[in-house]
């Protein structure tokens, strides 16, 4: 596997979390769950900052 393949790879994984955290945070509201809600809201935190981190590493790369 190459570098370029497993950056796509990495990328896909943080949209996923990020995904995962908004599906965590729609239970919890919906269950009325905080800590669930709280959860959620920290991976989508995560996913999302994640993906930021690649945009700024891949525009410095070009």
């Amino acid at each position: 596997m190459n570098a370029d393949n497993s950056r796509r790879n990495g990328r896909f994984d943080h949209r996923i979390q990020a995904a995962r955290g908004r599906v965590k945070k729609f239970f919890g509201r919906a269950t009325d769950n905080p800590r669930l809600e709280s959860e959620g809201r920290r991976d989508q935190f995560r996913g999302n900052m994640k993906q930021a981190a690649n945009k700024v590493r891949d525009a410095f790369r070009r």
